[in-house]
């Protein structure tokens, strides 16, 4: 599969990039210079894709599912920033080891488990298995919207996830990471 971001962005002529520290890109957003929607990912700044309908009722049928076998000692984050050493995505679906108040100061490092949902965005999405792979989490899965399809990465060694597999529709599905969470394709794509 490929990754939209592999290295850094080619420059236009005559044009120089300014790849930004995860604290510098803090600071800015702080001041207001970067605008909001936007996330870091390998020193360079995007723009987040709008959300669709689609990926909407995706998310809240997705927390609604994790929220109920959700075991103590666990919380869910959506949407918000995970702090990798040149990055900072923010998952649609985090599944954080911990307790919400260990989070006061400092964002997370690490999740067990992220999901995100891709109803345009497939390649921006995947671009970011690799910061998550860095960072060490152990799963994630990456919702491909319109094909009812569900791409899982598992096993991150050396900032690459080292197993995948594709599932569809008809199958069941299994986390690692959480092996409370099963899940039916069917029962997430129904309308």
């Amino acid at each position: 599969m490929m990754n939209a971001v592999e290295t850094s962005p080619v420059p236009l002529s005559g044009a120089q990039i300014w790849p930004l520290s995860v604290a510098a890109y803090r600071v800015l957003g702080e001041a207001g210079l970067i605008p909001k929607n936007t996330e870091l990912l390998y020193g360079f700044v995007y723009n987040k894709m709008s959300k669709s309908p689609l990926h909407s009722a995706l998310l809240r049928r997705l927390k609604r599912m994790l929220k109920t076998v959700l075991p103590p000692g666990y919380f869910i984050d959506s949407e918000q920033p995970l702090a990798c050493a040149d990055s900072e995505p923010e998952p649609d679906i985090a599944v954080i080891r911990g307790s919400e108040e260990e989070f006061w100061h400092e964002h997370p490092h690490t999740a067990e488990f992220v999901i995100e949902i891709s109803s345009s965005s497939h390649d921006y999405d995947r671009s970011k298995l690799r910061a998550y792979a860095a960072a060490g989490v152990k799963e994630c899965w990456l919702v491909l919207g319109p094909e009812k399809q569900i791409e899982v990465h598992r096993h991150p060694q050396d900032g690459r996830f080292t197993e995948q597999a594709l599932h569809g529709a008809g199958g069941v599905l299994a986390s690692a990471a959480l092996p409370e969470f099963t899940l039916s394709l069917d029962a997430l794509f129904a309308k």
